[in-house]
């Protein structure tokens, strides 16, 4: 089922998460822990993230060698093992950043295979590799490029002309949202015109960044109706589990940290952070689905402990 249909046939809060893969040469053992736990919270949807190849340092015996690699691989094989063996709608994230057209035509036709048609449409983050693009290749240079590349996909329009027995793919396209505006545009206004582009192009509906102001998320979803966005806007949440990440939140993600929030954490032992963390986030979750959100969805990385906090905390389950 796509996500859109889970979202308007919703007769109950829906709680999503997002995943990260694990990192290269690691063990998948962490990522199926973290997946048995929060399946018994009936997710209609999980995302999981997606990796350009990157530039890594690495001292060897004759020096400093530059190389490039993909640090966190396994996308597409986590995705079907999440629909297919646990029965749950996968969302893989596809990037313009760090791949070609024809790359990603490849990747969305094998997820096709898999059955999986749901996938987050996003630029990425700048990963600091310039891959160069071989002649006769192509790239996307924002995330609306890689919406229509997609929904060309869905009429069955590929880039290579003329292919035989071609069928049209059957995508749900879902983009990113930044309440606090993202650190490229030059203002708030701007950027959700840019938004309205990609889901004039086709996309349905719209994942939020992570944010800690339920009011700078209601502001958000205000002005994207005034722009003329009628598509479901999924609050995005990340729950605080220690003090590092009042410092490197803010810095990898653009946003702001309420002071209420920093505080607390500030003042308080290592120990009780996360609970602080679970508190803060049991209250915005209360206060999102009072609201009748269309669901809620979670950046969990790889760490399932402030979920399971959470969820008993809200007694939905």
């Amino acid at each position: 089922m796509k996500v859109i249909e889970h979202i308007v046939n919703a007769k109950n809060p829906l709680i999503s998460f997002e995943l990260i893969p694990p990192k290269r040469g690691g063990d998948i053992k962490s990522l199926l822990a973290v997946l048995d736990e929060i399946i018994k919270y009936n997710p209609p949807f999980i995302d999981i993230t997606s990796h350009s190849a990157e530039v890594i340092y690495e001292e060897t015996p004759k020096g400093i060698k530059k190389k490039v690699k993909r640090k966190r691989p396994g996308t597409l094989g986590i995705c079907a093992l999440i629909q297919n063996k646990y029965n749950i709608e996968a969302v893989p994230h596809i990037l313009t950043k760090g791949f070609t057209r024809e790359e990603t035509e490849d990747f969305l036709i094998e997820l096709s295979y898999l059955g999986i048609e749901n996938v987050l449409a996003i630029r990425g983050d700048d990963s600091g590799y310039d891959k160069p693009i071989p002649e006769g290749r192509s790239k996307n240079t924002y995330a609306v490029d890689l919406v229509k590349q997609i929904v060309d996909m869905n009429h069955g329009k590929y880039l290579e002309e003329g292919l035989l027995d071609a069928r049209a793919s059957n995508f749900c396209i879902g983009v990113s949202g930044y309440p606090e505006k993202h650190f490229e545009a030059p203002n708030l206004k701007t950027d959700i015109l840019h938004t309205k582009q990609k889901i004039d192009q086709g996309a349905e509906y719209v994942v939020t960044q992570m944010f800690f102001d339920n009011k700078i998320y209601f502001n958000y979803v205000d002005k994207c109706l005034k722009a003329g966005i009628d598509a479901p806007i999924i609050p995005g949440l990340k729950i605080i589990t220690n003090k590092a990440q009042l410092q490197t939140i803010p810095k990898n993600f653009y946003i702001n940290i309420p002071d209420e929030l920093s505080d607390e954490v500030y003042a308080a032992k290592p120990e009780h952070v996360m609970s602080i963390g679970v508190e803060w986030a049991t209250k915005q979750v209360e206060e999102l689905l009072n609201k009748n959100v269309p669901s809620v969805h979670f950046y969990i990385m790889l760490d399932s402990r402030p979920i399971t906090m959470l969820m008993k905390r809200l007694k939905l389950f």
